[in-house]
């Protein structure tokens, strides 16, 4: 992805984007879990590592920005995103676990992260994700999304 089209993007676009290609990672994953394993154990890796560095853009670059457009820090939405991904991540490490097990026994914990993280999702989409566009300049977006780039 070049930079050209990074100065262009919208939070919000970019962001529900990562979101629709984590879900079909993970609906591919669950599809898979019972009958090719090991494709759904690759699947299941990708999902988490993506999801984990989706996470970590949200909390040190784009919560950080709202909290200081807003003044909303310790008990504004970011408080409740930052909570509710602390619970995605709890059910996370349990399938990670099962996977590393050989285990696709993962259902209760898979519909407890998706039932948080379809809220959670929603919340970003409609309130969080645009209200940091609207608070940006270009500039100001374009940091953004370099500052995701060089990100480990």
């Amino acid at each position: 992805m070049g930079n050209d089209t990074m100065a262009e993007q919208y939070v919000t676009k970019y962001y529900e984007a990562d979101h629709d290609r984590l879900g079909e990672l993970f609906r591919n994953f669950q599809k898979l879990k019972r009958t090719d394993f090991p494709a759904a154990k690759e699947l299941f890796g990708q999902f988490k590592a993506g999801l984990k560095r989706h996470i970590k853009w949200e909390e040190q670059i784009l919560f950080p920005l709202f909290e200081q457009r807003t003044g909303f820090a310790g008990n504004g939405p970011t408080h409740v995103m930052r909570s509710e991904h602390h619970q995605i991540e709890k059910h996370l490490e349990a399938i990670h676990e099962k996977m590393n097990m050989g285990d696709p026994e993962s259902d209760f914990d898979e519909q407890m992260m998706l039932n948080v993280l379809a809220l959670h999702n929603q919340k970003e989409e409609r309130i969080l994700y645009p209200a940091i566009d609207r608070a940006l300049s270009d500039e100001e977006r374009a940091r953004v999304f370099t500052t995701m780039e060089a990100m480990p």
